[in-house]
């Protein structure tokens, strides 16, 4: 009992490692550059239009990340076609859930697998849309095989597979990785999705798919405020995520891997609010 008591203590003690999102619209070596000029060991990479990030591309970050010494925990894939973040377009627009888009973005999902091998990054992630919630709706279950497909391909590159949170409850979510039975299935556990798709309260989701955590955005927000349209992504520190909670769950369910900062907007702002986070983080960490 003593020993169980003092191994809990230190996973609570031990710090946790942060990050921020690196997009790979410029120069990987400027991206990552800027990792490493705020202070971060870690990022994860988004990337947009997998058609636009070849083999060259790849060894550039991944030269850029032995450079700076800085850990790329995940490739954040970009699918084609339209997206349309709210809830009246959404569900037929976001992901792999829509039936018709599905072929096309399995395609790019794919040359994403292909792409993070090369940059010697061990995990791709993705948003797979709005989840049904009945286990028997045939979309559902065509999405079952779909993920399977998904999750042989990145076995193949020695990847894992993370499902980011958001426009589906953490209890649809368990039950779909139940589903596709991967051991290189995980989440991706936005802490502000759940709350900005009016889904869960993040420190309780927890309790449901936390064992399955394999990365972390540090994100903040507020529930929505109408039937239509997600709650609004705030700075850290300035929405409902309850992070002094938070992150000692994390730690108390065996949560290794990093806490990536990720704000939602554009141009110095940004930047500003990146380094409060890790300030704010730093003290909690």
């Amino acid at each position: 009992m003593f020993r169980s008591l003092c191994f809990k203590s230190a996973l609570t003690m031990s710090k946790l490692k942060l990050g921020m999102i690196a997009r790979l619209e410029s120069e990987p070596e400027n991206e990552l550059a800027k990792v490493k000029s705020l202070g971060f060991p870690t990022c994860q990479v988004t990337c947009g239009n997998m058609d636009l990030y070849n083999r060259d591309v790849a060894y550039r970050l991944r030269l850029a990340a032995e450079t700076t010494s800085i850990e790329i925990t995940t490739i954040w894939a970009g699918l084609p076609g339209k997206y349309v973040w709210n809830f009246i377009d959404g569900p037929s627009t976001i992901g792999l859930v829509p039936p018709r888009t599905r072929r096309m973005r399995l395609r790019a999902l794919r040359k994403a697998s292909d792409f993070a091998h090369k940059a010697g990054v061990e995990s791709i992630t993705t948003h797979l849309g709005f989840i049904s919630e009945n286990p028997k709706d045939t979309v559902y279950i065509s999405l079952i095989d779909v993920l399977k497909e998904v999750v042989r391909f990145c076995e193949a590159n020695g990847q894992s597979f993370w499902l980011e949170t958001g426009q589906e409850t953490p209890v649809t979510l368990l039950r779909t990785i139940e589903d596709v039975a991967a051991e290189n299935l995980g989440v991706n556990f936005d802490s502000a999705n759940l709350l900005m798709y009016g889904k869960a309260n993040p420190v309780d989701a927890l309790d449901v798919i936390g064992r399955y955590v394999r990365g972390v955005h540090a994100k903040d927000g507020e529930y929505p405020t109408n039937g239509r349209e997600l709650g609004k992504e705030k700075p850290i520190g300035e929405g409902r995520v309850n992070f002094p909670v938070l992150i000692p769950k994390l730690k108390s369910l065996g949560y290794r891997g990093a806490l990536t900062i990720e704000r939602e907007i554009g141009g110095p702002q940004q930047i500003e609010d990146i380094k409060k986070a890790k300030f704010f983080l730093e003290r909690l960490c």
